[in-house]
């Protein structure tokens, strides 16, 4: 299945723009942009990820919303 087909793996209905690529669960690997904001905001941001619709829509969302202090890898294709 291409991810243009995938759904979030959470909520089951967004389109993902997000992979977590260490998941502590393996069924939460794809996140839509709603599913990753409530993540971050909730102190639970993916750590090791990757972009899926070519644009950093997750790091614009870890720089509105994260305050923690942590570093976040952006692993390429």
């Amino acid at each position: 299945m291409g991810a243009h087909r995938r759904k979030c793996d959470w909520c089951g209905s967004g389109t993902p723009i997000v992979r977590d690529m260490e998941p502590i669960n393996p069924a939460y690997q794809y996140w839509c942009e709603e599913c990753a904001r409530a993540l971050i905001i909730k102190g639970d941001p993916i750590e090791t990820y990757r972009e899926l619709e070519g644009e950093p829509i997750y790091g614009r969302l870890l720089e509105e919303h994260c305050t923690l202090k942590r570093f976040y890898q952006f692993v390429t294709a």
